[in-house]
């Protein structure tokens, strides 16, 4: 073996040539210094992941001439099939060039990134090791390294380079790698608050990104679950304890095992704000889902309780009003349709409610106002317009009301087209929604 510490005047042309490489694009031609600049994106089982842009590079030994012609023809066969993604190709390839040079730290990183790109992350940990014990500047294998020790979850030791990536990394892509790996191993540390800190950070960096959407989500989930269970063991009979179960269960359609834990709320505090609310809002849900008239009838006695004890409840007032508004009586949804909106002006959904109530008692002038205001607030929401088109149908104003029903088909078919397509997380709806089709008693 040559000594590392002696260069010939030709190789320390080819490693200085190197150091430029690293920082220009890749020349295909070049057969003196093999430099790969590598971009793929991994498919992973359980999570996506971008590898980053990885500059590396592989400078023959004058010491071994006589294997120079199998060192280039192994290094062009490797560069080629790494770059076409032919990872069984590329791996057999520079596991030829590591018997040929074990101490080019090139040829070990280039190594360590195919066994990362095949999953086999216990033997690219050592390699990416031996690369840097040859060659601690270079650059970007420290990454890759704590990201194979993530992906075998040895959290401990990848923690410092990957909060040193995250942190200082001036490249996005590798930021982003980073910063995934890091909320992964916070979590798998139990480090929740610093995975959370992690997760709110990349959400800032990447706020329209898929992957980081989804997994910041499980993040927050997965916090929000620890801090109710922890909630359950320090106060198991507290007020708290059952209104965030009351809402779990309603938030999961369990409405019956709602209805019960919203109960115990108010027998342990009767007075308690917004809880009546929120139990008529489940039996109403209820009544739905089971087709019960007398959850309904229970559902608007609960709003009229939580009005009495907060007669500015717009919530309140708006469901109490579109149960009347359904039941026909309109002069009464009128007044606490009314009601809502001197407490919440901008209340898309009572402009919408009261809106339906003047077209049925045939004031369509007095609709119009409140259908500009609701498309004002939501231009998307199609029963707006087509109700805009009924008024205008009514007033005369077949231009307008054509333009009107042009603009709810469009959102009509959008929303068809994207039926199937709804969050996987959904929030539950504070109010009950108003809709296309007729609901009204007459």
């Amino acid at each position: 073996m040559r000594d590392q510490d002696v260069l010939s005047n030709s190789e320390a042309r080819l490693r200085s040539e190197l150091c430029q490489a690293l920082e220009r694009p890749a020349s295909p031609t070049r057969l003196a210094g093999f430099f790969l600049r590598y971009t793929r994106t991994v498919e992973r089982h359980f999570q996506l992941i971008s590898t980053a842009v990885i500059a590396l590079a592989f400078v023959a030994s004058p010491a071994l001439a006589q294997d120079n012609s199998s060192v280039e023809r192994y290094a062009q066969e490797g560069q080629a099939a790494l770059a076409a993604g032919r990872y069984q190709d590329a791996e057999t390839a520079f596991e030829k060039l590591r018997q040929l040079e074990p101490g080019i730290a090139e040829v070990r990183a280039n190594l360590g990134l195919i066994y990362f790109e095949e999953r086999k992350f216990d033997q690219a940990v050592p390699e990416l090791r031996q690369a840097l014990r040859l060659k601690p500047s270079l650059i970007k294998t420290d990454n890759l390294l704590a990201m194979s020790l993530s992906e075998l979850g040895r959290y401990s030791e990848a923690l410092p380079d990957l909060e040193k990536c995250f942190h200082r990394s001036s490249d996005a892509e590798i930021k982003r790698m980073c910063g995934l790996q890091l909320q992964r191993a916070y979590t798998g540390l139990k480090q929740d608050r610093n995975a959370v800190a992690i997760a709110m950070e990349l959400n800032r960096l990447y706020p329209d990104d898929p992957e980081i959407l989804y997994q910041t989500g499980k993040v927050y989930g997965n916090f929000a679950f620890l801090t109710m269970q922890k909630l359950a063991q320090v106060a198991p009979s507290s007020v708290w304890r059952h209104q965030a179960a009351a809402e779990a269960y309603e938030s999961q359609g369990a409405y019956t095992l709602a209805v019960t834990e919203y109960r115990q709320v108010l027998a342990l505090e009767p007075d308690r704000p917004g809880i009546h609310y929120r139990l008529g809002r489940t039996l109403l849900s209820r009544s739905y889902q089971v087709s019960s008239a007398q959850d309904a009838t229970d559902a608007a006695k609960e709003f009229e309780l939580e009005l009495q004890h907060d007669p500015a409840n717009a919530n309140a007032a708006y469901e109490l009003g579109d149960i009347k508004r359904k039941g026909g009586q309109f002069e009464e949804a009128q007044k606490l349709f009314e009601s809502a909106l001197t407490n919440h002006q901008n209340f898309e959904q009572a402009h919408l409610g009261l809106a339906s109530v003047f077209l049925s008692l045939h004031k369509p002038d007095l609709a119009v106002p409140h259908l500009m205001k609701a498309i004002e607030q939501n231009p998307q929401d199609e029963v707006a317009w087509y109700r805009l088109a009924q008024a205008e149908k009514a007033l005369g104003n077949i231009a307008e009301q054509q333009k009107s029903l042009a603009e709810y088909q469009r959102l009509h078919d959008k929303a068809n087209q994207q039926n199937g397509l709804e969050p996987v997380f959904s929030p539950r709806d504070e109010v009950t929604k108003q809709q296309v089709l007729p609901d009204v008693a007459h």
